[in-house]
């Protein structure tokens, strides 16, 4: 702690409740947030808010210091009651900024929700940067809620202590048979997280004796005072070290690229790189020296004009060592905000890199791009590498990657996200044991599940009674995606002002987090399931059908179950019909999918949706509507594993629609069901939820083949409106249940 920070505190503790001493208690706070002293900063707001809690402006101060602090449980806190209390919309960024650390903490939907609430307030200006990134951080927010039941088989852990501390450490590379690395490391006996300005970043390096790290050792590369070092980088002949030199300003920090010859095992005082690669009036760092396209290659990062928004990765060939080449940028994977750390994995010809913007868990996620002629859309690494901290510095040594990152989990004294410590990875191994490789299998596939996707009123085949359809359900879905402007015409029909653009918006977030989001997790699910199947696995699959009330109950039924048709045709077709053989039973290896239909109906859809065909804003273009027209892939089992629990009993009607009837009668719906097995069966027991049914069987005992009567009378007495009532036929020595559904409208 500086001796100036106690003096002053001391001399405020004097007079708490002086006004003077709380604006000069402001003014050093505010102070130390803009030289970039945020523990000093955070300290002092905290103190004031001690003496004015309801200061909104020094909540937000506060909640400024701590996100750039990294302290995203209090910021998330801060926001939270800056938002709460900022009823003048004195801080218009207080909702996205609230989401980003909803975000980074993990809390998906809270941020969805917030996100949408700050998409609201910025919608007047479309174009600005605050409502493009609340509209695209829903979108990450529901790419990363998928990602996560999809986590990649890693074992990831620190490094020790030799390397790590609570302060922080990053980037990292290998020379010979030491490891190079950027430390802020404390005082050994102070053992703290470093606040004092006099301790700034420096490069280390630690021999490996057998895959274990020695102490560490700071390179002699002749620091100043107040100078950053770090992100170190040998040319190809390790002849060269490559690093950036930065120095505090008001706002972040002036960086540029050094080089150091060596010269009798001793590394000579840095040079600047000149003005093609340092820039003037710009910033420019992490240097990443590799061989690309033949040529000894520099990767680098920079804020240098043609950026797409702050720092950018570019690159320029190397000659003679000293010689640079026009500097390039890599235009496939830079944003409107920022990506660092390049490291180019010469063996698989990929370029990885940190991002803050493409979807995300949360902060920086490390990315990939390939490279063929050209370099490819980025593809997040996906979690456990990523997760809702900051991912940086990825780079692999043959099967193990090593990334900096401050997830929960590293050292640290205080604040749990302060610092970034260097974690390895590599992945787990393989199980040899098939029970144990089939069971994590079914795990996999079930996180997956279910999978929702939605429809279009009527669709596929309106005003139809068939019960199957040709309709591939991805031709369904684009149509469908075509129609959002007309949605968000029919239902702003009739309003007035800013609830024109907030029915609008209500509508674009409904295909943006459930048609659109329905589409990739079906993908994703088709994606492993087709491996599973080219296994030679077997499969039974469980899809459930839904609808809006619009229709009468048995045209529903009909309608979800071409609904079902219209997703197997779609996995019929895909990829030339790669999944055909699995579905027909032709598969060579054996592999196999059988798909279990429940066709509901709209039995199950919201009472309230408007099922007025007059009304077809709310009753088809309603998000209500909407969200009721699905159809969902609920469970998946192996075929093996269901053969002696597998329903041996089936109805060729499942759902009886009674139709009106007055309040106070008993109307019966009657149903045929037959063994559908080889082998006699006995019905065991009819599970009846409600006192308002009885049950009539005429036969408990069915032979292969034979049909029996079940009669369901129901007693409406004590009902009204829209009824669905079920009841449950259990057979002897089977689990699934076979249920049969009642729908009635019962009138006063």
């Amino acid at each position: 702690m500086s001796r100036l920070y106690l003096i002053i505190l001391l001399f405020m503790n004097f007079s708490l409740g002086a006004q003077e001493d709380l604006k000069g208690m402001i003014k050093f706070a505010d102070e130390q947030f803009k030289k970039g002293d945020l523990f000093y900063a955070i300290d002092t707001y905290q103190k004031i808010l001690g003496f004015d809690s309801t200061n909104n402006e020094i909540h937000w101060n506060y909640a400024e210091s701590l996100r750039l602090y990294k302290d995203y449980e209090k910021a998330e806190k801060e926001y939270a009651y800056v938002k709460r209390n900022d009823s003048t919309l004195q801080f218009p960024n207080s909702s996205l900024y609230l989401g980003l650390m909803l975000k980074q903490n993990g809390k998906y939907d809270d941020a969805i929700v917030t996100f949408k609430v700050a998409k609201k307030e910025y919608m007047k200006d479309r174009k600005g940067y605050p409502y493009i990134k609340s509209k695209h951080e829903i979108e990450s927010c529901l790419w990363a809620k998928s990602e996560l039941k999809n986590k990649k088989k890693v074992i990831i852990e620190k490094l020790d202590t030799n390397i790590n501390s609570t302060n922080a450490e990053f980037g990292g590379t290998f020379n010979d048979d030491s490891f190079y690395f950027t430390s802020l490391k404390a005082d050994s006996v102070l053992n703290e997280e470093v606040y004092d300005p006099i301790y700034t970043t420096s490069i280390y390096k630690s021999k490996v004796n057998n895959t274990k790290f020695e102490k560490a050792d700071s390179l002699e590369l002749n620091k100043k005072n107040g100078e950053y070092f770090g992100n170190g980088s040998f040319s190809l002949d390790s002849q060269r070290f490559y690093y950036s030199k930065c120095k505090p300003t008001a706002t972040n920090f002036d960086c540029v690229i050094m080089v150091s010859k060596k010269q009798d095992d001793k590394w000579l005082v840095g040079d600047t790189l000149g003005e093609i690669i340092n820039l003037p009036n710009t910033n420019t760092t992490m240097p990443h020296i590799t061989l690309f396209e033949n040529q000894e290659t520099l990767f680098f990062c920079s804020d240098r004009e043609g950026t797409k928004g702050g720092l950018d990765i570019w690159y320029s060939s190397i000659k003679n060592g000293n010689q640079f080449s026009k500097v390039r940028p890599v235009k496939a994977i830079n944003s409107i905000e920022n990506e660092v750390s390049p490291w180019f994995d010469t063996t698989s010809n990929k370029l990885y890199f940190s991002s803050n913007w493409y979807n995300n868990f949360g902060g920086y996620d490390v990315f990939q791009s390939s490279y063929d002629a050209q370099f490819q859309n980025p593809e997040n690494l996906g979690a456990p590498i990523n997760g809702a901290a900051n991912d940086l510095y990825y780079f692999a040594v043959k099967d193990t990657f090593y990334l900096s990152s401050n997830r929960i989990g590293v050292y640290h004294t205080s604040n749990p996200t302060c610092c970034s410590d260097i974690f390895k990875g590599y992945p787990v191994p393989e199980i040899v044991d098939s029970t144990t490789r089939k069971t994590e299998t079914l795990a996999q596939l079930m996180q997956r599940l279910p999978v929702t996707i939605y429809f279009h009123n009527d669709i596929p085949n309106p005003k139809s009674t068939a019960t199957t359809s040709e309709v591939n359900y991805i031709d369904s879905y684009n149509e469908y995606a075509k129609m959002l402007e007309e949605y968000k015409t029919e239902y702003s029909k009739g309003l007035k002002g800013d609830l024109i653009e907030e029915a609008k918006e209500d509508i674009s977030d409904f295909f943006l987090e459930y048609v659109d989001q329905g589409v990739k997790d079906l993908e994703q699910f088709r994606d492993l399931l087709l491996i599973e199947l080219q296994k030679g696995n077997q499969f039974n699959l469980y899809i459930k059908g839904f609808a809006s009330p619009l229709a009468k109950s048995d045209y529903n039924v009909n309608l979800t179950k071409r609904r079902i048709a219209s997703l197997i045709n779609y996995l019929v077709a895909y990829e030339n019909g790669i999944f055909k053989p699995f579905i027909n039973g032709t598969a060579s290896n054996g592999g196999k999918v059988v798909f279990n239909e429940i066709p509901f109906g709209e039995n199950v859809a919201n009472k309230l949706t408007s099922d007025n065909p007059n009304d077809k804003k709310n009753s088809i273009y309603s998000r209500a509507a909407a969200v009721e027209r699905k159809i969902e892939i609920q469970s998946i089992k192996y075929i093996e594993l269901t053969i002696k629990d597998s329903l041996s009993i089936a109805t060729d009607k499942q759902i009886v629609d009674l139709g009106k009837i007055k309040k106070g009668t008993t109307s019966t719906a009657v149903y045929y069901i037959k063994n559908t097995g080889n082998k006699t069966i006995e019905i065991d027991t009819v599970d009846i939820p409600c006192d308002c049914n009885e049950v009539k069987i005429e036969k408990m005992i069915l032979k292969a083949n034979e049909e029996t009567k079940v009669e369901v009378r129901f007693d409406s007495t004590n009902y009204k409106d829209k009824i669905v009532k079920s009841v449950y036929i259990h057979v002897i020595n089977q689990t699934d249940k076979l249920r049969l559904v009642m729908t009635t409208v019962v009138e006063e």
